[in-house]
């Protein structure tokens, strides 16, 4: 339903995010989704298939019209936002090759809402739960792993996924671990002496062998481990800590960095500890407000 000069200009869009700006494999699925989907009611909207030439002249009622549809798709504002910064994106790549007027597609406002973030645990509540997933099952090899991981969350700041594609080139680990992490983008995360330990420890009861190439966490068949399964551990844990629905694998990475500020880190260098390619990131991500702000302003600059 989609002309041919329309899919190709898209796989040469995606094609540049990819080479040029080095986009995740799975932010370039999404965005290969969302402006598909863009490109198919556009040609149903229109009654024909959206060459180069109709897609330069799309409209204020033609972008309104397709929020509607969206809309009415149960999507969120969310992932509204999401499709819209996509759609605009690539509208703005073609306008400069096309060389077309790209205003009302660009001046179309993205749906307001509310960011949700993990909470951040307490110190003790962060301690609590390392110490809990130890006890959960019985295979001693399965509890130490599930330690380790968590440990790693919260000791070095790490995403899920990030902890789960270490391999065995990473070990030992040293004091500092090289991460890969969205968008390929490379950061160096100290590791903690305790998160050495448990990860050691793990190692030496984990009954696979470990190959350069393999990845260190293992599910029970040998498998690479599976984030829903970090994620059940975590919610075994929460229910036996009595802590909230907002104590999850994600909020462990939240309270490194929030634990990290409160201790009087600086507020740029956890945004480097995380990964972050904005400043306003790491402020909503440890839920800093402003005063806190210019308490390490007041801190750290020379000036002030």
């Amino acid at each position: 339903m989609i002309s041919p000069a329309a899919r190709d200009a898209l796989q040469s869009w995606l094609a540049a995010e990819r080479a040029l700006k080095g986009a995740a494999e799975n932010t370039i699925s999404a965005y290969s989704r969302d402006v598909t989907d863009f490109l198919t009611f556009m040609t149903l909207h229109k009654g024909e298939a959206q060459g180069l030439r109709p897609l330069a002249q799309i409209g204020v009622s033609d972008m309104r019209a397709w929020m509607a549809h969206t809309r009415s798709d149960d999507v969120g504002p969310r992932s509204l936002a999401r499709k819209l910064s996509a759609v605009k994106s690539f509208y703005r790549w073609l306008s400069e090759r096309e060389g077309f007027e790209p205003t009302a597609v660009l001046a179309t406002r993205s749906p307001r809402f509310q960011r949700k973030l993990p909470r951040p645990l307490s110190e003790g509540a962060a301690r609590a739960v390392i110490d809990t997933v130890d006890l959960q099952s019985q295979t001693p090899w399965i509890s130490a792993r599930d330690q380790a991981v968590i440990t790693l969350l919260y000791g070095c700041g790490l995403r899920i996924s990030e902890a789960l594609s270490l391999t065995g080139a990473d070990t030992p680990l040293g004091e500092v671990l090289r991460i890969a992490g969205k968008g390929d983008k490379e950061r160096i995360v100290p590791v903690l002496p305790a998160a050495r330990a448990a990860v050691a420890a793990y190692i030496r009861l984990c009954p696979y062998p470990l190959e350069p190439e393999s990845p260190i966490f293992r599910g029970a068949r040998g498998g690479k481990l599976a984030p829903r399964i970090v994620q059940k551990v975590m919610a075994q844990a929460r229910m036996q800590l009595g802590l909230p629905a907002t104590a999850t694998p994600h909020a462990m990475r939240h309270s490194f960095a929030t634990h990290l500020l409160n201790a009087g880190g600086d507020l740029r260098a956890i945004q480097e500890l995380l990964g972050h390619a904005s400043l306003s990131t790491t402020q909503a991500y440890t839920g800093v407000d402003t005063a806190q702000l210019m308490e390490v302003y007041q801190r750290a600059h020379p000036k002030a």
